[in-house]
């Protein structure tokens, strides 16, 4: 508490008004005049003296970026006081901390929905929870649903847990069992959990009709069934092959569409609405694919063994295609859509038709520049004229 000044109290000289103004003016450049004006008004209000720096430190811009509200001072502007003689040194690097004004700190609101690509060291997780909390705000008669779902939850596995076990579970198969399945793949291999992230992102990206990660996470049949078939498929390669057979089943039937368990996929998949979609236990898709619905990845029904497509990064298969037998697509190639494939393709080549044919012809076929998967262009660059059958 400071003592209060009697009506005699002679002001004291102009040099520490002198000195602070200095100070602002030197130590905080970035700052606007009106900040500056309002900083030292807070200071002369609290009747300059010795503690006065330990008022400076709790305002905000003495913190640094990662955390607003942190008290210490020492690390960015040390303060020696001696015999109330007071030395500033001034910060080695002041681009590290905010110079955003107080007026902005306490009226700026964090956007609830972010629209571009997060850096890989933000954590989706978070952005997700604060999604909800921002569509509860909009439907508040969803409010139960989203806790259950996600409000809840402490990590992103128990959430889709749970989200799965209870789309996937019947009234012969409750969902407690298959929460627990699901739970005990994801802790034992958390690289299924960065996969998952991965596809939220190429969902997020790709899909002008996501509008958010947490729509996807609950809404999204393919996201959910791709994410079911990675929990059968780790079950099929350590031979608990009944239970991974179990899931298929069950998300054939939920969720309409049939991967086998054994099949391989990638991260960064995007099975576009997903319905009728068909991929074989010898199959495998590489990473940042896009798959739309109705998609075969088939055998011929003539062979076994390794039997079904190879499908390479970066590739998009457009919708009703059907891929037969075990050929090769090459890294960044386009199928148009209804195209019956049944010969290997070139990588960065386009084939339509049925049967499919390159477009420029296969001896000089015109090469994609961009990545398909990533540009979803289902359409440009081919022409009546290109197509030479």
């Amino acid at each position: 508490m400071f003592k209060k000044p009697s009506r005699h109290h002679k002001p004291k000289s102009s040099s520490k008004i002198l000195f602070l103004v200095k100070f602002f003016t030197f130590f905080f450049p970035c700052f606007s005049v009106k900040t500056k004006v309002s900083m030292l008004t807070s200071v002369l209000l609290r009747r300059l003296h010795s503690q006065s720096f330990n008022f400076l430190r709790s305002l905000p811009h003495f913190c640094p970026l990662s955390h607003p509200q942190a008290s210490s001072l020492d690390s960015r502007t040390q303060v020696l006081e001696s015999n109330n003689q007071i030395k500033i040194c001034r910060p080695r690097n002041l681009d590290q901390f905010s110079c955003t004004p107080i007026s902005k700190i306490h009226t700026e609101s964090i956007p609830k929905h972010e629209t571009a690509k997060q850096d890989d060291d933000d954590d989706i997780w978070l952005l997700m929870q604060d999604e909800a909390r921002s569509d509860v705000n909009q439907e508040p008669i969803l409010s139960d649903y989203y806790s259950r779902s996600i409000l809840s939850h402490h990590t992103i596995e128990s959430a889709l847990s749970h989200h799965l076990s209870t789309k996937l579970s019947s009234s012969t198969l409750p969902s407690t069992i298959l929460h627990n399945i699901i739970m005990g793949v994801f802790t034992d291999d958390q690289e299924i959990i960065g996969a998952v992230k991965d596809d939220l992102r190429a969902v997020k990206e790709r899909d002008p009709a996501c509008c958010s990660y947490v729509h996807c996470f609950l809404h999204f049949k393919g996201f959910l069934a791709c994410q079911a078939h990675r929990v059968a498929h780790k079950l099929w390669s350590q031979n608990r092959k009944i239970l991974a057979l179990l899931i298929q089943n069950r998300v054939s039937e939920v969720l309409a569409l049939d991967i086998h368990p054994g099949a391989k996929i990638g991260s960064g998949i995007l099975l576009d609405h997903a319905t009728g979609v068909v991929v074989g236990e010898t199959a495998v898709i590489g990473d940042n694919v896009s798959i739309l619905h109705n998609v075969t990845l088939g055998g011929t029904g003539k062979s076994s063994g390794d039997r079904h497509p190879k499908i390479g990064d970066g590739v998009l298969i457009g919708a009703g295609t059907c891929v037969l037998g075990n050929v090769r697509i090459g890294e960044g190639a386009k199928i148009g859509a209804g195209s019956v494939v049944l010969k290997d393709l070139p990588a960065r080549t386009t084939a339509v038709g049925n049967p499919a044919k390159l477009i420029g012809g296969k001896d000089n076929p015109v090469k994609l520049d961009k990545i398909p998967s990533h540009t979803m262009d289902h359409t440009s660059h081919i022409e009546f004229y290109d197509y030479v059958i």
